[in-house]
């Protein structure tokens, strides 16, 4: 995805964020996006993760791909540890994988991950160069149906080890299920987003973000101005992090 590309994706959103508000037009903004396309731009060890050789991060794999200590590793075709890159700028935690990802055993490939490649992409992020995508269960529920609070606590651990392995810079939940489990808040998206907290460990702090689940933008159109919202705050921290 060129510059221009990215530009473009990110008119649409604010043109939507004007209509949506009202219908009032805002004058064209200028982002300042990476001139170097995305795609072009050399995969820094990105993995699916998906062979034990060693790595903590395969290592974590291979026992979620083995783990059957729920109903979940029943019912599914593939177990879906997580894609991306190691030490990432950001990592993305979704709630569960749906009906392409237990197929393909990768997460966030169906339609409302092609939106989050997207929405990643129009502030300089990629699954392939700086980031991490994982989910808080690893395996998809029944029908899509949202994880059960066993199913979340199972996968817990395999979570918090992929967060203290990684190091990333940056947290970005997105969705309910993605928020409620790991902050163990009782809010919806609508009161967590838009603002900062923290992911904290014995040895790290990492600031946190909540937003809307892609499959949300989706189905309602509401969601797409706090969620451009919610992208343009965390490009600005990265900037300051960067600076």
């Amino acid at each position: 995805m060129t510059c221009a590309d990215k530009q473009n994706i990110a008119n649409f959103l604010d043109l939507s964020a004007d209509y949506l508000s009202g219908g009032y037009k805002s004058e064209p903004r200028e982002y300042n996006f990476n001139e170097e396309p995305l795609a072009d731009m050399p995969p820094q060890n990105s993995k699916n993760f998906s062979a034990h050789t060693g790595d903590p991060l395969e290592q974590i794999a291979a026992e979620i791909k083995a783990c059957k200590n729920c109903r979940l590793g029943e019912t599914r075709k593939n177990a879906v540890p997580g894609e991306g890159v190691n030490n990432p700028v950001v990592m993305v935690i979704g709630e569960g994988p749906g009906a392409d990802e237990d197929a393909q055993g990768r997460p966030f490939v169906g339609k409302a991950g092609q939106l989050l490649d997207k929405m990643l992409a129009s502030i300089n992020l990629s699954r392939k160069t700086n980031c991490f995508i994982a989910n808080v269960v690893k395996c998809r529920p029944p029908n899509n149906r949202d994880p059960y609070p066993d199913e979340t606590a199972f996968c817990a651990g395999f979570l918090q080890r992929q967060i203290e392995t990684l190091k990333p810079k940056f947290i970005l939940l997105v969705g309910s299920i993605a928020a409620t489990t790991v902050l163990k808040a009782a809010e919806r998206v609508g009161k967590l987003r838009g603002k900062f907290t923290e992911y904290k460990t014995d040895n790290m702090a990492i600031p946190l973000l909540v937003t809307y689940h892609p499959s949300a933008l989706l189905h309602n159109e509401d969601y797409k101005r706090p969620a451009w919202e919610d992208l343009k705050l965390l490009r600005s921290e990265i900037e300051k992090q960067e600076s």
